[in-house]
């Protein structure tokens, strides 16, 4: 199984999905972390000269066809993840995850390492209310 964590330091987990600049993505096998590698993500940064649409009225956010566009970018590195761990995200993004079958997690807690170890341990508690 592989875990990817969106990052800007390689420390923490970033509060926001779409402007993070980095993953971190753990290999595990047998409940074990047996591997680490660090690798680039498109960000909301990269897309500052292309038209934004907001969201209509009662719609979730990044749920219009750009987003699509652009959170389909985001998550191409990640492709052989299983879960995306991060603080918050939008309600697109959390969608478009789990249409890649990939697992959007989203936890209160900073630390890239503490919040994978309480993932694989069974004991991450995991706020919903980060998606926005």
């Amino acid at each position: 199984m592989k875990i990817a964590v969106v990052t800007d330091d390689e420390k923490n987990i970033s509060a926001h999905f779409g402007r993070a600049q980095y993953y971190v993505v753990f290999t595990v096998e047998d409940g074990k972390v047996t591997g680490e590698e660090t690798r680039p993500k498109a960000n909301h940064s990269q897309f500052a000269g292309e038209e934004h649409h907001h969201s209509k009225h009662g719609e979730s956010h990044g749920m219009d066809p750009g987003s699509q566009r652009r959170h389909g970018l985001m998550m191409e590195t990640i492709n052989d993840c299983q879960v995306l761990m991060a603080r918050g995200m939008g309600q697109g993004a959390h969608n478009n995850l789990k249409e890649l079958g990939i697992k959007p997690v989203l936890t209160d807690i900073q630390d890239i390492r503490e919040a994978v170890s309480a993932y694989l341990a069974g004991k991450l508690i995991e706020n919903l209310s980060r998606v926005h």
